[in-house]
């Protein structure tokens, strides 16, 4: 070893691993084969790795516009029910509200034929009562007149002192005196 110093102290007075290193730039040989590597893993990447990469990225895109197409299209039907409901809540309650109507009228028609069918039954039992009393009335007229012309009888029998046997002379009488009630009744009201 000795003799390795001395030829190279003898050569020159250099010697190899005396200049040192610039810590920035790399020695050439070690750029030249990155260089290598760096143009394999970039083809290799760009052959494979990149369409695959690239083939996601527009299924993942087609995914994100189908979808956001799904949404605009359930939104517009979602719209579009909400416009029918709507329109058919309004149509209910317009029908509600003409049914509504209708059963008033409807109300107010049998309240008045109610009514009608009553003032009718009234005036039907007034009527009858009134021919009731009419008749009961001229019961009760002809009942007096029987019993007072047996009073005037009886009467006229005991201011005579003789009876009135004669069925002829007894309703002649008896008409006579119910003839001078009647003239005699109006003037008295």
């Amino acid at each position: 070893m000795t003799n390795v110093i001395t030829y190279l102290a003898a050569e020159g007075e250099h010697l190899p691993m005396e200049k040192a290193p610039n810590p920035l730039l790399p020695a050439g040989y070690d750029i030249v084969w990155s260089l290598v590597v760096l143009v394999v893993v970039a083809l290799l990447f760009t052959k494979l790795v990149l369409p695959k990469f690239q083939e996601v990225l527009a299924e993942r895109e087609d995914r994100i516009k189908g979808g956001i197409q799904r949404a605009e299209a359930a939104q517009a039907e979602a719209k579009a029910a909400l416009e029918k409901y709507n329109a058919q809540l309004a149509e209910a309650r317009a029908e509600a509200a003409e049914i509504r109507e209708e059963a008033r009228a409807k109300g107010k028609q049998i309240e008045a034929d109610m009514k009608a069918k009553a003032t009718e039954e009234s005036n039907r039992i007034i009527e009858s009562g009134e021919r009731q009393l009419l008749a009961q009335r001229e019961q009760v007229v002809s009942e007096l007149r029987r019993e007072m012309g047996q009073n005037s009888i009886n009467l006229a029998e005991r201011l005579l002192g003789d009876q009135l046997s004669d069925d002829i002379k007894r309703s002649g009488t008896i008409d006579r005196f119910l003839a001078d009630l009647d003239t005699v009744s109006p003037a008295g009201k």
